[in-house]
């Protein structure tokens, strides 16, 4: 198997070779929270003149990387963001076709907010009270049974007497990944039935933590954040979720709630505290790299400390930096372009 995979990679990588000129524009994929940032950078890079800007489309974490993994060659992207780190079973994907050489790179965390309308109250919300309003099944009276709640109140009567309304991601997305792994999950944790279960079957568990109901009650918008933001904007009584920056570039128009006694702030975030928070990372074709002309400078201006450090351009659209001797590591790791290992 490996020596096939080998063999794929070389042929994969002398027929890229062949064709050098054929595109001279890096194209990067995947994340609709790494868009944003990922776009600034290209754009900054691009006006230097050396090299075109490059080409960045949002199709999601899964997505990006699911063509990033397709294989090597012109019509394959250079580079996929990602608001996860990428998975075992898509590294062998790549693998499997002949993407054997990838580069990852930690740009910095984001939080996964919860965010309303500035037109009526912030919602306070525990990861035990998201579980119950989104969950297919909750536990009641010790057993698992289909979702009944319809209303915020139906969960505890001091949360607001409207209907359960979430605009949220869909499974193609980091965000959702990571919310239904650290939101979701970490509320069922608090029921002792499915603590027992984690225990006892942590596959049964997780399919009941991670599986969000489907009658109505949460409704995928697509990978368009703003398209979720305009939404809340025209209905008050919805929740939306996705990035922290994209609430911070429209804090004039929405806010986030308060999740176990937490606001999502940038201080919060950074330091812990907000529990909802996870790594932004982007991985690099190595294969594509000295043939697709600009893709180790562009690294280099994504990991530069004006671009991604504690006072980068990035920060002002609402990235949250990495440490200082994180940055360190991740620039030098990503100048000697270092290759991905998976722990």
């Amino acid at each position: 198997m490996l020596k096939k995979t080998i063999g794929l990679a070389i042929v994969a990588s002398v027929a890229f070779a062949g064709q050098a000129m054929a595109r001279d524009q890096i194209r990067i994929v995947g994340s609709s929270t790494v868009f944003p940032f990922s776009t600034v950078v290209a754009e900054e890079f691009g006006s230097k003149g050396q090299f075109k800007t490059p080409v960045v489309e949002s199709t999601g974490s899964g997505g990006g990387l699911k063509l990033f993994c397709a294989g090597v060659g012109e019509k394959h992207p250079d580079i996929a963001n990602a608001s996860r780190r990428i998975k075992a079973s898509e590294v062998e994907k790549c693998a499997a076709a002949g993407v054997v050489d990838i580069i990852e790179v930690q740009i910095g965390f984001d939080g996964i907010v919860l965010a309303n309308s500035k037109a009526t109250k912030p919602i306070d919300l525990t990861k035990q009270q998201i579980f119950m309003a989104l969950a297919k099944q909750v536990p009641i009276d010790g057993k698992l049974v289909d979702n009944p709640y319809m209303k915020w109140s139906d969960i505890d009567s001091s949360l607001p007497d409207i209907k359960i309304e979430v605009l949220g991601p869909p499974p193609t997305s980091g965000t959702r990944d990571a919310f239904v792994e650290l939101a979701m999950e970490g509320g069922a944790k608090k029921f002792d039935m499915l603590k027992a279960l984690r225990k006892s079957d942590k596959k049964a568990f997780k399919a009941v933590a991670h599986t969000i109901r489907e009658d109505g009650a949460f409704i995928e918008a697509g990978e368009n954040d703003n398209l979720i933001v305009q939404k809340l904007v025209a209905n008050p009584n919805a929740i939306g979720i996705f990035g922290f920056s994209f609430l911070d570039q429209n804090a004039d128009r929405i806010q986030g709630g308060v999740i176990g006694g937490v606001k999502p702030t940038f201080d919060n975030i950074s330091n812990g505290d907000y529990g909802i928070s996870r790594s932004l990372y982007f991985y690099v074709k190595g294969a594509h790299v000295g043939v697709v002309p600009g893709i180790q400078e562009f690294v280099a201006e994504f990991t530069n400390e004006d671009t991604f450090g504690e006072f980068g351009y990035l920060t002002e659209k609402g990235l949250i930096p990495l440490s200082e001797a994180e940055r360190a590591k991740v620039r030098n790791d990503a100048a000697a372009m270092v290759k991905l290992k998976m722990m």
